[in-house]
């Protein structure tokens, strides 16, 4: 025997509906399944959507342009061409993995500092990405 409840479909949008069914156990089973059932679970989109924020590319300085090999390109892919630098070229401190010995390239794009702290890193970039002219 299944019960079928409608409880949730007035917090749902008008394109997605759901159903929560509850079965009546079986003499093997004690616990009470719950079985939710969604029949229209995606929204169409009437455009592409605009890409913000971190993930947005950006027009960025000489020196990190140097070391990144792009003249624009997003945050997020910034840091990660950031830490395979490091992680290629071995710049993490052996004792300390969290702390980061800057060379040459890396010097110029994080105020000259010789050490840097890893949650350093995202704040030192920030000066380096240009702003647009919109």
């Amino acid at each position: 025997m299944a019960i079928s409840l409608g409880l949730f479909s007035s917090l749902l949008s008008p394109r997605e509906t759901s159903t929560l069914t509850f079965t009546k156990p079986s003499p093997s089973s004690s616990a009470l399944r719950m079985v939710r059932t969604v029949t229209s679970s995606t929204v169409s989109h009437s455009g592409p959507s605009k890409i913000r924020g971190i993930m947005k590319p950006r027009k960025v300085s000489p020196e990190m342009a140097a070391l990144v090999g792009a003249h624009e390109i997003s945050r997020t892919q910034v840091l990660k061409l950031i830490w395979a630098y490091i992680k290629d070229n071995n710049l993490q401190d052996p004792e300390d993995k969290r702390t980061i010995n800057c060379d040459e390239k890396l010097k110029k794009v994080f105020q000259g500092k010789d050490r840097v702290g890893m949650l350093e890193v995202a704040r030192l970039i920030s000066p380096h990405f240009l702003k647009s002219e919109s």
